[in-house]
């Protein structure tokens, strides 16, 4: 069934493999970006010569998830165009590498607002009609670094990624008994097919930095990165995560899986989030909630 779809964050990386992998799926795919008519406008000329190449519904709209103006403009937009929306799909967000003590606490906040908060600006705009139709998915594209073995030097991601999933969790009970389902999807570390490392932030406080580099610390940047990325297959696909993506939408609505993980390094989210998943459908039923792990039909 052709589904109406919002991503986050699609003018590279998962977001935009998403967009296109959803699109060839048969679905109505609006391509979210900031600044469309400035430093992505390349993306947007891309995104409708590849709809136009391969006769797919893929569409660029104006969305900076920082901005809630902009978010609510933004599905407003998709809701007067195609009169619905079925999936969201929360994929922005931004890396940084560095100690994490030479990091301002402004640097803390600003990763905090891109990888966590924007997912609530995008809800506070767009659940109102998924709600309205009594049917709904969001899909969270989380990260394994929020429950599993993780290197040094990531640290405010990390934590912010750890403070998406965990919002992530506690949206889907209280989702269930509107008919929105929910569904967070896993990647592990991809060190390869995304500027997701390329484009990490760094820290603001260099002395701060230079005081690691040049203690105990010195190398550690260099052996942390070379290790994280020997740990991945040399067949490691981004790709998968896409295909991933689509896998869940294309299910039967009350069929989707809780969580879905694609981590070709297997550092142990799994196992972890499997406890933690386990844990909390157990605490539902200790009190009576247990209708809420799955939605309303």
């Amino acid at each position: 069934m052709k589904q109406i779809i919002v991503i986050t964050g699609a003018s590279s990386g998962f977001g935009a493999l998403a967009a296109r992998a959803l699109a060839h799926a048969g679905h109505s795919v609006y391509a979210s970006m900031r600044e469309t008519t400035g430093r992505n406008a390349p993306q947007v000329s891309e995104v409708a010569r590849y709809a136009a190449e391969h006769g797919v519904d893929l569409r660029s709209v104006e969305l900076d998830v920082a901005n809630s103006e902009s978010v609510d403009t933004g599905i407003a937009q998709i809701i007067a165009e195609a009169g619905r929306l079925d999936v969201v799909i929360h994929n922005a967000g931004h890396m940084s590498f560095g100690p994490a003590e030479a990091f301002t606490p402004e640097q803390f906040a600003q990763l905090y607002d891109i990888n966590v908060l924007s997912t609530q600006r995008v809800n506070r705009a767009a659940l109102p009609y998924l709600r309205k139709q009594g049917r709904g998915l969001v899909v969270w594209v989380s990260s394994s670094s929020a429950r599993g073995g993780t290197p040094p030097y990531l640290s405010p991601y990390f934590a912010a990624k750890a403070a998406m999933d965990s919002l992530a969790v506690s949206y889907a009970g209280e989702l269930a008994r509107w008919g929105i389902e929910t569904s967070i999807i896993v990647p592990g570390a991809f060190t390869k097919g995304t500027n997701h490392f390329a484009h990490s932030g760094a820290p603001a406080d260099m002395a701060r930095t230079a005081e690691y580099d040049d203690g105990p610390y010195a190398g550690l940047a260099e052996q942390s990165l070379k290790g994280l990325a020997s740990l991945e297959p040399a067949d490691a696909d981004v790709g998968t995560v896409a295909e991933a993506i689509v896998r869940v939408v294309d299910l039967p609505f009350g069929k989707r899986p809780f969580r879905v993980h694609i981590d070709p390094s297997q550092d142990g989210c799994e196992i972890v989030n499997g406890v933690a998943d386990r844990v909390r459908a157990e605490m539902f039923r200790r009190i009576g909630l247990q209708d809420l792990l799955s939605p309303k039909i």
